[in-house]
């Protein structure tokens, strides 16, 4: 016997439903000859008459009923895998990035925000680490994308690709009694003025030191910190003026209670996405790059994004 045509099947179904060719063919907006045979070419697939007149309608044969129980369990059953498969898409992709210890916290968040504005439902894994430590972890495919300040040295031996999402200029900050004192001569103001910078070796301080010595000012340093976070509360705190990318200066401000008191448009904090493929396709990992550049840009007169390398 030939594979069931279940084309053939729904029609009949709808016509066992409606009770007539006519109403059928109104439910399925068709011809009644399209609807009649149809359902003659199921008849004859099956070798049973399935349906019989009844005064000015249809009436199903005892064949007919038989068909239309089994017909409604089968197409309950197509409706059922639908639903279940339009749940199974609607769980949460899963994505784990890396983020390392040198980028600060605000810039992080806002590098990733475009992944929880996705259409879609995202499970996102956040592992903070030094570099060295997370471009290991996506070496193994345990993390599917690092948000670093820098790009990834070749010297680790490590197959990575580096995504230059953009840069920006550096904001000095600092607790607003500090900030209206150091503003008004700045930069030559920050010669001998309390410094917290982050530690020796990050891509920040060494931009910073650069740009400090090229202005000829040499601040007091009064604390080191490998993170960011802490670093801010300590400004707060009034313990000093602390540097932070240009982008991340208003939710600093906001949430801190920091004033700027200058600004260093030619002292650049660099940002990259570093991925284990030469060209990213995951839709996540699209968002979180091309989110970064847009955000980026918008942040300040930016320039135009390398190619990968």
């Amino acid at each position: 016997m030939a594979a069931l045509n279940y084309h053939y099947l729904r029609y009949f179904w709808t016509v066992a439903r409606e009770g007539s060719l006519r109403k059928a063919a109104e439910r399925l907006h068709v011809s009644q000859p399209t609807i009649s045979a149809q359902v003659k070419a199921l008849e004859n697939q099956l070798g049973e008459k399935l349906t019989r007149r009844a005064g000015r309608g249809l009436a199903l044969t005892e064949a007919g009923q038989r068909v239309r129980d089994y017909a409604e369990e089968i197409f309950a059953l197509g409706e059922e895998m639908v639903r279940a498969v339009a749940r199974e898409g609607a769980r949460p992709v899963r994505v784990a990035l890396g983020v390392t210890d040198a980028l600060p916290k605000l810039v992080s968040h806002s590098l990733m925000r475009p992944v929880f504005r996705l259409p879609h439902p995202v499970q996102v894994s956040v592992t903070e680490a030094s570099a060295a430590e997370l471009l290991v972890q996506l070496a193994a495919h345990r993390i599917d994308l690092v948000l670093a300040d820098e790009p990834a040295p070749g010297a680790l031996g490590l197959r990575a690709f580096n995504h230059r999402l953009g840069d920006c200029g550096v904001s000095f900050l600092a607790a607003p009694v500090l900030a209206g004192k150091l503003r008004t001569r700045f930069p030559r103001s920050l010669d001998g003025a309390p410094m917290l910078l982050p530690t020796p070796g990050t891509a920040l301080r060494r931009s910073i030191e650069q740009w400090l010595r090229a202005q000829g000012v040499t601040p007091r340093l009064v604390a080191e910190y490998d993170d960011a976070a802490l670093m801010k509360i300590a400004g707060s705190d009034g313990l000093g003026v602390i540097p932070l990318p240009a982008v991340a200066e208003r939710d600093a401000c906001r949430r801190h209670g920091l004033a700027c008191l200058g600004r260093a448009r030619d002292c650049r904090q660099e940002f990259y996405a570093v991925s284990a493929e030469r060209q990213p396709t995951d839709p996540v990992v699209l968002a979180i790059t091309e989110g970064a550049r847009v955000w980026l840009r918008g942040g300040r007169a930016g320039r135009r994004p390398a190619r990968p390398r």
